[in-house]
């Protein structure tokens, strides 16, 4: 298998020219609150409702060679649902296969675009770590090519072209608070504002109940958690990806943690705010900035809505 390479920022530059353009220039939201300038990227309004589309589709567009997606060979991967509706989109535009497992908890809504969009779904596990290891299986007992995200540098680069964006919208940002799960938005966005923008201290959000890659970035080493318990099922992550911990340790500044509460918060302040209904890990960002307003006060604050598939009964519980 090829040697993933180190993130680079050029590609990022790259990726603008190749991804599927209903990804990308998604709008800046802004509020004056607490006391500090915040703005928010809104990655809900494209095919998919999520960022996914983005590091997917520059992926997908790359000749990645042996091991790699070079041709329309079928793909396997697992997602609590936004990853793999953004691989589902771009490979039915080319033609290739897709077998996604998710776990038997999964949310509905996203089952069922995954499937709409094209993709073979299997339920398999009771969480999304334990999905991934039947799709590892079941790739390479049928000898297919296994996707994973946050594994792949044109995955994170993809996702950095969110950043990228921002610091052409938005002039001297002080912070950027991004979601953490796999770790490749957050690694994506980091490598470009430490070539771009290297005085915005960028801090990764995890949840407190699935804090995995919060605990590796500290410890500089991959550290499992026992459980993800989390509402945010996207960034739900037990067993953190080697690679993007790599990643990590020189493209963000510092990790924090929020707990469901703080995150429920945050979707009611969207919602209240913009009018938008963003998904629990959509608003990890927004939930610890508004956590830590009174020390942000005065400084200018981003964070991305990375995503905003929510079921109607979602709606109505945590938006009421």
């Amino acid at each position: 298998m090829t040697k993933e390479p180190a993130l680079s920022h050029q590609n990022i530059v790259a990726a603008r020219r190749i991804i599927d353009p209903v990804f990308l220039d998604s709008p800046v939201l802004v509020s004056e609150t607490a006391g500090l300038s915040l703005f928010a990227k809104d990655e809900t309004d494209n095919p998919i409702r999520s960022f996914k589309g983005r590091g997917t589709g520059y992926f997908l567009a790359q000749d990645t060679g042996e091991g790699g997606t070079a041709g329309r060979n079928p793909l396997v991967t697992a997602s609590a649902g936004n990853f793999g509706q953004g691989l589902a989109y771009h490979a039915a535009r080319r033609g290739q296969s897709l077998v996604v497992f998710a776990s038997v908890n999964a949310n509905p809504l996203k089952i069922a675009a995954m499937r709409r969009l094209g993709a073979e779904v299997h339920l398999a596990g009771e969480d999304f770590d334990a999905a991934k290891d039947a799709a590892r299986f079941y790739a390479h007992e049928s000898a297919l090519t296994f996707v994973e995200d946050g594994a792949s540098a044109a995955i994170a680069e993809g996702a950095g072209t969110i950043a990228a964006e921002l610091t052409e919208a938005v002039a001297a940002l002080d912070a950027v608070y991004i979601p953490l799960g796999n770790g490749a938005l957050a690694a994506g966005m980091g490598c470009w504002f430490k070539a771009r923008s290297p005085q915005t201290r960028v801090v990764a959000v995890a949840a407190k109940g699935a804090p995995c890659m919060a605990l590796s970035f500290l410890a500089g080493r991959p550290i499992s958690s026992p459980d993800g318990n989390t509402i945010a099922d996207g960034i739900a992550v037990r067993i953190p990806v080697p690679l993007a911990v790599d990643w990590l340790q020189g493209t963000i500044d510092d990790v924090v943690l929020v707990d469901d509460a703080q995150i429920i918060d945050a979707m009611r302040f969207a919602h209240r705010t913009w009018g938008r209904r963003i998904e629990p890990a959509g608003a990890a960002g927004l939930a610890a900035i508004l956590a830590e307003a009174e020390s942000l006060a005065g400084q200018r604050i981003a964070t991305p809505l990375c995503g905003g598939n929510l079921t109607d009964p979602q709606i109505a519980h945590w938006l009421s």
